[in-house]
C-alpha cells in the first residue's frame, strides 16, 4: 500500500513518496479501480513467484485506513503480509527503514490505517525525507515537492525502496530489514542533502 494524497496538486511531494515507490514496483502493470467500490486503485504483479496486489488509496492520506482495511478484508490478507510504504520526516533524507509492530510515529496516514485495522502489526517501508528547515511546519514541508537538486537521489532512494519490498516478498521481514540498512549504507545519501 502506497500512502498518498490523490490528485495532481500532490504529485511529486515528499508526502507522496510512497506512491512513487509503489508505482515503480508496479513497473508496467496498469492500475485499475479496486472491487466493491473500495476507494483505491490496484494492480497485480508477480513478486517472488506469487501474485501480489499493490494498491494506492484514492482518499486523502489521513483517511487511508478505510481503503486499506477494506482491501485487507476483501483479499483475505494476513496483516503480517501487509506493507505500508510512506514518507518519514524523522529519518534523514535518503535513509530507508523497514519494520513492523511500532506506533504511527506521528504519521496521520499510518495512524488511520492502524485504527482501522485495530492493530500495529503491519510492515512499514519508511522512506526518509528529512526534517523541515528552521521553523517550517512539518505539514507544509511534506506537501512541498523535492527540490530539483535532490531528484537524482530521490530516484536512487525509490529504486532501493522497491528492492527492499521485493526482498520482503521473496525472503521475508528480517531479510527486508537488513536490505533496508544495506541500501541506506550503499546509497550514501542519508542526511547529505539539505532541504
Amino acid at each position: 500500500m502506497g500512502l498518498r494524497n490523490p490528485g495532481p496538486d500532490y504529485h511529486g511531494t515528499r508526502h507522496n513518496v510512497g506512491e512513487v515507490v509503489v508505482r515503480a514496483l508496479a513497473d508496467r502493470a496498469s492500475f485499475k479501480r479496486a472491487p466493491r467500490r473500495i476507494a483505491a486503485e490496484i494492480a497485480e504483479v508477480d513478486l517472488g513467484g506469487r501474485t501480489t496486489v499493490i494498491a494506492l488509496p484514492t482518499t486523502f492520506m489521513n483517511e487511508s485506513g478505510g481503503p486499506v482495511s477494506s482491501l485487507v478484508s476483501y483479499f483475505k490478507v494476513r496483516l503480517s503480509s501487509v506493507v505500508l510504504v510512506h514518507d518519514d520526516i524523522d529519518l534523514p533524507f535518503g535513509k530507508l527503514r523497514f519494520h513492523a509492530g511500532r506506533g504511527a510515529g506521528g504519521h496521520n496516514g499510518v495512524a488511520s490505517v492502524m485504527r482501522s485495522l485495530g492493530s500495529r502489526e503491519v510492515w512499514r517501508m519508511k522512506v526518509g525525507v528529512g526534517r523541515p528547515p528552521g521553523r517550517q511546519e512539518p505539514a507544509d514541508f511534506v506537501l512541498e515537492r523535492f527540490p530539483r537538486r535532490q531528484h537524482d537521489d530521490v530516484t536512487l532512494m525509490v529504486g532501493a525502496a522497491v528492492d527492499v519490498v521485493r526482498c520482503f516478498a521473496t525472503d521475508g521481514g528480517e531479510a527486508a530489514q537488513q536490505a533496508a540498512g544495506d541500501a541506506t549504507a550503499r546509497l550514501g545519501i542519508a542526511g547529505d542533502a539539505e532541504p
